[in-house]
């Protein structure tokens, strides 16, 4: 929660949306204080989550169920056979369901609008990582900001040198190799 709350500093009157790491009832209420809203995935062990929402067995699928507080609104949604989704939300105040065949909660395409960006960044960041099995977090952590800080680097390049290999479909790998030898080169020679 600390950490969405640092990111989040002096921002107002937008929406964050979580994944389920971070969501919750009590970051919800803090947002809020911070005239902030949030949406996002919950995972199914969370204490505050109303009993009637977690089990998906005998509902039908694409069914809805909706609890609310006078603040929050939580959605459960069966999307296949004995398997739900879960969703917290302080942006909703209704029950709304949208008209598409799979009737979706409209709670579950905001979310679903706003969080593209980091499910991208991953699928992209996944092409070329220099992420490896290890049983030690921190260096999981340095992997990550590697290959995020990787990909910043060559987006700026991007748009800085619009010109540059315009007819190459490898760009990014391209750009990798030119940027490790750039950092080794001086402690080679």
């Amino acid at each position: 929660m600390r950490v969405v709350l640092d990111v989040t500093e002096g921002l107002r009157d937008r929406n964050i949306t979580c994944d389920n790491f971070f969501t919750s009832y009590e970051l919800g209420q803090q947002l809020l204080k911070r005239k902030m809203t949030m949406v996002g995935t919950v995972r199914k062990k969370k204490p505050e989550l109303p009993l009637a929402l977690l089990s998906p067995k005998g509902r039908a699928v694409f069914s809805s169920k909706f609890a609310f507080t006078s603040t929050t609104a939580a959605v459960s949604y069966v999307s296949k056979k004995n398997k739900n989704v879960l969703l917290v939300s302080t942006k909703h105040t209704e029950a709304e369901v949208s008209d598409r065949c799979d009737r979706k909660p409209v709670i579950i395409l905001d979310c679903n609008r706003c969080k593209g960006g980091v499910d991208n960044l991953d699928k992209v960041i996944g092409t070329y990582s220099c992420r490896r099995m290890t049983a030690r977090w921190p260096l999981v952590v340095f992997h990550n900001i590697v290959d995020v800080s990787s990909y910043n680097a060559f987006v700026i390049w991007r748009e800085l040198n619009p010109e540059w290999m315009p007819q190459k479909r490898n760009k990014r790998r391209v750009f990798l190799e030119r940027l490790g030898k750039a950092l080794v080169t001086l402690l080679i020679e």
